[in-house]
């Protein structure tokens, strides 16, 4: 089996040849070898849309947990898994971090700091909070358990309220009462714009949205407007446009805290993708079911 990935040095079974990696994408002349793809991580349209050129492709794997960019170039008869479990700890460990730092006033403390301001303010904790979290697979449990040290209490809400969650039909009955409101779920048809002007306007005054999910759940242009207000503050590590434009008013919107869609992306994703990758490549040499399948056959 012909395999591609960005990391020539892997451990792979006998049998296997891992194709020279010379870049960030496949060679033109390796689109017909590869059968076993793994795209380049974080790497962007190019690396998925020259799938379906893969005439032997059998299996891709996909080293992040959202896939819908992704499934449309999966044609029929590839497998397709995804890093289902691989982003728990760096994604969970910036949710939080985001919400202290959007609560305790970090992005104030940051002007402050660059024009040479002590200015004291008290802020809101996170302790003693009521977050929400949307969302509750393997990040948002992940999220939940870390949470339990701050002393917060912690509703979850899930399409089928299962795992102790809410439905996520009853958000709104809650969402007034919610100190945070963290976003970890899927980005789908119903999930676009779920945190919408209207669920903006009637969330908590001091209250806290932190997005770890997809820039489009939440509208941008009504959560620039509710910034505005002074009522809330944000912590965004994804946005909708993303990349996020120069010029953009979300740039300058205050009392939010933006990083660049790194939530996954920290020193501790490398060792556990490339360790991911090489137990899936023994699966495939031992005939086992491939992880994390999402679609195509098992």
């Amino acid at each position: 089996m012909n395999i591609w990935t960005q990391w020539s040095d892997l451990t792979i079974p006998t049998g296997m040849t891992h194709l020279q990696t010379d870049g960030f994408v496949p060679s033109a002349a390796q689109l017909d070898e590869i059968e076993f793809y793994v795209p380049s991580y974080m790497g962007g349209l190019k690396t998925i849309e020259i799938i379906p050129q893969m005439k032997k492709l059998k299996a891709v794997h996909y080293n992040q947990a959202g896939y819908e960019d992704i499934l449309p170039h999966i044609p029929e008869g590839v497998t397709l898994c995804n890093g289902s479990g691989l982003h728990d700890v760096s994604t969970s460990e910036l949710a939080i971090g985001l919400a202290i730092a959007s609560r305790r006033g970090f992005a104030e403390f940051m002007d402050n700091q660059k024009q040479g301001i002590w200015h004291r303010t008290r802020k809101p904790a996170l302790a003693d909070a009521h977050v929400g979290i949307v969302g509750y697979g393997h990040i948002g449990k992940r999220i939940a358990s870390l949470l339990e040290m701050f002393e917060t209490s912690v509703t979850a809400f899930t399409r089928s309220g299962s795992d102790g969650s809410v439905k996520i039909s009853e958000f709104d009955d809650y969402l007034p009462k919610l100190d945070v409101i963290i976003l970890i779920l899927p980005l789908t048809a119903e999930s676009k714009n779920f945190m919408s002007a209207a669920r903006l306007k009637k969330m908590k005054d001091g209250a806290t949205l932190v997005n770890v999910a997809r820039g489009a759940i939440v509208d941008t242009d009504a959560l620039v407007a509710e910034l505005h207000t002074g009522r809330i503050t944000a912590g965004l590590d994804v946005t909708d446009p993303e990349p996020l434009p120069a010029g953009h008013p979300l740039w300058s919107a205050p009392n939010v805290i933006i990083s660049p869609h790194v939530g996954g992306d920290s020193g501790a994703f490398e060792p556990r993708a490339r360790k991911m990758v090489q137990e899936q490549l023994s699966r495939i040499a031992k005939n086992e079911p491939l992880a994390n399948h999402i679609k195509g056959p098992n």
